[in-house]
């Protein structure tokens, strides 16, 4: 697997998270791929041939070949059905809210058609320029060019919802909404209502999202010997919780995760 990431420009590195691009030979005997929610909506070019998203055991869809990834709670398996090649824009949680103005929570736990979004006449026109680029570098110019011409500037997020966001990522998801709003709680219910409508889940979805991250890459990079370290470390109440967190993002369990041939991808992306 050839996986790469490239920084944003200045003008949207407050919003573009990174651009990456994945390429992967065909394999006769591919195996699917489970991918774990990371916090983060990216938008998609399939470049190469077509992937297989499973909506169950032995149901799936192909995924569009221009779409954005809404925010995801719950693992899910795709399946190349041959060559890969992908080029993706990965958001900060508040990034995309600036550049569409429906509400995020109806991209959540699926794949949109970018037309459906930025309509079909726009969509077609960046994807041609997309497919007919040479290299990684034109590829991000060019989108650059359609967020830039995108970007809304009378779309902002709520400040309260940027706050608590930057709090839940400066605490790797451990800091609870009642710290968060401090003595204002009366402001509670706003947030988690404008935090669902621009992000797409709720803060405490998040802040779980963002704990696991912080797990995952302890284990994935032998930071520490044991799953109590880790639980100690990621500030979970103890390793009880921390594996049944990490069961329901990932769908395994800690000490079946880096020996799973169904999780090279998410391993490569995380690592």
């Amino acid at each position: 697997m050839n996986y790469q990431t490239f920084q944003p420009n200045s003008d949207l590195k407050s919003l573009v998270s990174c651009y990456w691009t994945l390429e992967v030979p065909a394999e006769s005997n591919a195996q699917r791929q489970r991918i774990i929610p990371d916090g983060t909506i990216e938008m998609a070019f399939i470049l190469g041939d077509d992937i297989k998203r499973y909506t169950f055991e032995n149901e799936f869809i192909i995924q569009p070949r221009a779409m954005v990834l809404g925010q995801t709670i719950e693992p899910f398996y795709i399946e190349p059905t041959g060559y890969v090649n992908t080029f993706a824009i990965r958001f900060y949680p508040y990034g995309f809210a600036n550049f569409v103005t429906m509400p995020l929570k109806d991209l959540a736990n699926k794949e949109t058609p970018m037309e459906l979004l930025f309509g079909k006449k726009t969509t077609s026109k960046l994807e041609q320029k997309i497919i007919k680029a040479t290299n990684s570098n034109e590829r991000i110019e060019i989108i650059e060019n359609f967020l830039l011409n995108k970007l809304n500037e009378k779309t902002t997020i709520d400040n309260i919802v940027r706050t608590t966001i930057d709090t839940l990522l400066a605490t790797n998801g451990s800091a609870s909404i009642n710290t968060i709003l401090k003595e204002d709680l009366s402001k509670r219910r706003q947030l988690e209502r404008n935090f669902v409508k621009q992000i797409g889940v709720s803060p405490k979805q998040l802040g779980k999202v963002i704990r696991l991250q912080t797990a995952l890459k302890m284990l994935l990079n032998k930071k520490t010997d044991t799953l109590t370290n880790i639980a100690y470390e990621s500030e979970y109440f103890d390793q009880a919780h921390f594996i049944k967190d990490f069961k329901e993002f990932t769908g395994i369990n800690p000490k079946d995760f880096l020996g799973n041939e169904n999780m090279t991808l998410s391993i490569l992306f995380y690592k």
